[in-house]
């Protein structure tokens, strides 16, 4: 029994396996939200928020997907890569409660947690973390034990978590950082975003031993498969982000009409 999703070699069946590592990773966070807000009740609609982000990555880490994405699609790992990165860190952030923030952000992580969520320092390691984790040399050498693919997907999450932190949450307050430059630093991050795509999309030649090597799944060759995973990642993320542009631009216009 494997407790993490991890490349096997294995033909592929769509029977269900058991990760147990998954589901006790699910577990540990959403005992950690409720020791975090314990003294700050949630309310109903933050609660929905953090249960959003919860189920979107215990789809992303579990089986099928999962599985598929660890050792048998570059497609299906692209869309863990959004799923984790992209779609799961401002539901959670966002889900926080902002006394439960104040307090931490009073605490001895305080120093650190401003420096690291800087917008320039955390769009720049975010970016890092993409082009890194995508590097064949990187994904080929994690994604063949269970260890390196839990960290992959840590790294993702952990890279989320940093990049969503200066535009969804209050706390540090940044004065400088209005809804135009939060939209600014999301465009921009969706041009960074470009290097991993062209060369996903336009190699003559697969890119991951993992997936090329891997026992077919369905009729995708493996340079189709990662001309896949390069769109996905493109129109998937741009649509994340640029959706998001969105949500703010109408926060912004809705805060200049009740400050009028």
């Amino acid at each position: 029994m494997q407790w993490w999703c991890a490349a096997q070699g294995i033909p592929w069946s769509w029977s269900w396996r058991p990760y147990p590592g998954v589901w006790l990773f699910i577990g540990l966070l959403c005992l950690a939200y409720r020791r975090f807000t314990r003294d700050s009740r949630p309310t109903r609609q933050e609660f929905a928020r953090f249960a959003a982000g919860t189920l979107v990555l215990w789809v992303a880490l579990d089986w099928p997907v999962g599985a598929l994405g660890s050792g048998y699609l570059a497609s299906v790992h692209m869309v863990q890569f959004l799923l984790i990165a992209l779609l799961a860190p401002p539901l959670l952030i966002a889900g926080l409660p902002r006394a439960a923030l104040e307090r931490a952000g009073a605490g001895a992580v305080a120093p650190f947690l401003a420096f690291l969520t800087r917008p320039l320092v955390a769009l720049l390691l975010f970016q890092t973390i993409v082009v890194a984790t995508h590097w064949p040399g990187v994904v080929d050498g994690l994604m063949s034990s269970q260890a390196g693919s839990l960290g992959l997907d840590m790294a993702w999450l952990g890279g989320g978590l940093t990049f969503w932190w200066p535009v969804v949450s209050p706390v540090p307050h940044r004065p400088r950082f209005p809804f135009g430059v939060r939209i600014c630093y999301l465009i921009a991050s969706t041009v960074l975003m470009t290097l991993p795509y062209i060369f996903l999309t336009f190699a003559e030649l697969p890119f991951y031993a993992t997936y090329e090597l891997a026992p077919p799944v369905g009729a995708l060759s493996a340079g189709e498969d990662q001309r896949l995973a390069g769109l996905i990642m493109r129109i998937g993320g741009g649509a994340i982000l640029w959706t998001a542009s969105g949500v703010l631009f109408w926060l912004w216009y809705r805060s200049d009409r009740e400050a009028t």
